[in-house]
């Protein structure tokens, strides 16, 4: 039988037992949750999978890294919900693959972002953010007003069907005509306008 000194001095038990403990324990954290209902179904019925036009600006968003600096994460807590909004709920995340939490605030808190400012004000706040807030650190995204694009928007949404976002045929077969047309910075700023909306609504 193992002891703990034995354990301790062999090399090989060690990392074996530590990698079993770790697998037993992060499966009892994390299976339960694709089997609790608060964060596998929309929180209501205004959660609707991201349109065309929005899922290309949540890739605009992730390429340009803008989780990097801005969490959509609001913590139950009095000094948050206050500057913030509501706090965040799983059940308005279930459509994203993968969602955007974070936790670093160099920037505020996008979560409930969407309805807060004019299409202008994100589009003059991207090209140029101390137009509008001149102790901005933000950089400039000026090269976002170019067309957007939509190769590859058709394959992404028929691979979102697969993890459980409903898209159907007909959305699927519209999405590039949807895009066309428009510049990276409308998507974005379509993803930006979208975000939160839905428990504002409801309250």
């Amino acid at each position: 039988m193992l002891t703990h000194e034995k354990i301790e001095k062999n090399l090989g038990w060690l990392i074996v037992l530590v990698i079993l403990v770790v697998s037993v324990g992060g499966l009892v954290e994390i299976v339960p949750l694709f089997f609790q209902k608060s964060t596998t179904t929309p929180v209501n019925e205004l959660v609707k999978p991201y349109d065309p036009v929005r899922l290309v600006g949540r890739d605009i968003y992730i390429r340009e890294g803008c989780y990097n600096c801005h969490s959509q994460m609001i913590r139950p807590f009095r000094a948050e919900t206050e500057r913030y909004g509501h706090y965040s709920v799983a059940g308005e995340f279930v459509y994203d693959h993968p969602f955007q939490w974070g936790s670093k605030r160099t920037g505020p808190d996008l979560a409930r972002v969407g309805g807060r400012y004019s299409d202008l004000w994100h589009r003059t706040h991207l090209l140029n953010p101390r137009d509008v807030v001149p102790e901005s650190n933000m950089p400039a995204y000026y090269w976002l007003d170019r067309p957007a694009k939509t190769g590859d928007i058709e394959l992404k949404m028929q691979a979102l069907r697969k993890v459980g976002v409903p898209y159907t045929d007909e959305e699927i077969a519209g999405a590039k005509q949807a895009v066309e047309g428009k510049s990276e910075i409308e998507c974005l700023i379509a993803y930006l306008q979208g975000m939160g909306t839905a428990l504002k609504q409801a309250r």
